[in-house]
């Protein structure tokens, strides 16, 4: 790995002077409004046909677990094949998914059976997505815009956020979930665009070592490095603490506050709003020695949060404290992802991205299902409050290895020390 200068001091919106990632944020900006538009129906679906706790947390569980199981499965493929073909190809995939959902809902024939499955077929979709994606950033805006692009990308999946929820639980309560669903399919049609007048070059991908070879090499650059491993650990507390509060949305909106779909919509809308600010903030930060102290700080942050949401008496301070929640996880998401990108070989992008999404989204099988069953047992609120424990933990952890994480991001070639370079 080369040397690299020094970071200036970026603007939070200098990823927008490149064409590529301006057809990039166009696309998904459209895409995941309508993605977020159908996790709330979605859920909503569920619960109303079940009214259970647990089925919430199994539907979050098929939506993510093939991103833990395939996440570096799909970073072995986006190191070896061109990773906009990977990404417009799961894109395609997705959006017949969504038109499949949207059919039998509207036709009055879904059931929870096809709900999971369907989850189950989109989270294969996302494994390779995402990898490939992430893997593909750096060709969008280079090392110099890495930080603002990565921002602006957690940015622009936040507005989503706030958009998607607010229309779906507006039409969800009106017209239905299925037209949720047949919105979202033909929003995909918006990144499928963008990426077909997107114009890179990326690097040759080498066949060289099989499969297994490869995967293997990922895992051995990821556990032998302890500064990469560290950044995937608190990056994976991080989401198995607050995954709670998403799955169980429903029981805190509408079974503890009664404020039905369109409550859910504005909890999970605040959340994206605080996501916005926090990461804009750290794009226009300066260099990268601070990004370890910011995720020490979010932990800590997310920590007393949660307790707070635990015990909040009423709906309106629960949704005060999604703001500070959302800030504090893609705050943690965003400079996790640019540490990452601004140390690892290109020749193991792909691998230890796939290995990243596995700890950001491909955790959420792990916990949403583990708030399921601990909600179904001890309820929702103490559910959360151990979720508020986790982080204080990872937090304390963060403290102890800060500059170590400082010192990795400053070395000249990090990761030399596995032999693998």
């Amino acid at each position: 790995m080369q040397d690299e200068a020094p970071l200036r001091r970026p603007s939070p919106f200098g990823a927008l002077r490149h064409r590529n990632f301006r057809l990039y944020v166009a696309g998904m900006a459209v895409s995941l409004a309508g993605t977020w538009m159908q996790q709330l129906a979605q859920s909503w679906l569920v619960y109303r046909l079940t009214h259970s706790a647990w089925m919430l947390g199994v539907t979050w569980f098929c939506s993510n677990v093939p991103v833990l199981l395939l996440g570096p499965v799909a970073g072995v493929v986006a190191d070896r094949f061109p990773r906009r073909n990977i990404v417009f190809g799961a894109q395609t995939l997705a959006m017949l998914q969504a038109f499949v959902l949207a059919a039998l809902t509207l036709t009055g024939r879904v059931t929870v059976a096809h709900v999971l499955a369907l989850a189950l077929i989109l989270g294969t979709c996302s494994a390779f997505d995402i990898a490939g994606r992430q893997a593909m950033f750096i060709h969008l805006v280079g090392k110099e815009d890495l930080l603002a692009a990565i921002s602006l990308n957690s940015a622009t999946f936040n507005s989503a956020r706030v958009v998607g929820p607010a229309l779906a639980g507006f039409l969800v309560g009106r017209l239905g979930e299925g037209l949720c669903f047949l919105l979202n399919g033909f929003s995909f049609l918006a990144v499928l665009f963008s990426l077909a007048l997107m114009r890179f070059a990326e690097p040759p991908h080498v066949s060289g070592e099989g499969p297994l070879e490869r995967l293997r090499d990922g895992f051995r650059l990821a556990s032998g490095t302890p500064p990469l491993r560290t950044a995937l650990v608190l990056v994976a507390s991080m989401t198995l603490a607050t995954a709670g509060v998403s799955a169980l949305g429903p029981m805190f909106a509408d079974g503890l506050f009664h404020m039905g779909a369109q409550g859910l919509g504005f909890l999970t809308g605040g959340m994206g709003l605080g996501a916005i600010a926090g990461t804009l903030t750290l794009a226009g930060s300066r260099g990268h020695r601070h990004l370890p102290g910011a995720i020490m700080q979010a932990l800590f942050v997310a920590s007393a949060t949660l307790f707070v949401f635990a015990a909040s008496p009423n709906y309106w301070l629960s949704l005060a404290m999604m703001p500070l929640l959302g800030m504090s996880v893609f705050r943690t998401n965003a400079a996790t992802n640019t540490m990452i990108q601004l140390r690892v070989p290109e020749n193991y992008r792909g691998r230890i991205m796939g290995l990243y999404s596995s700890m950001v989204v491909g955790m959420l099988p792990v916990a949403s299902l583990a708030a399921g069953a601990l909600a179904a047992s001890i309820g929702p609120r103490w559910t959360v409050a151990v979720g508020g424990v986790l982080a204080l933990a990872a937090g304390v952890h963060a403290r102890r290895t800060l500059q170590t994480m400082k010192n990795w991001l400053e070395a000249p070639n990090a990761g030399a020390d596995v032999g693998l370079f």
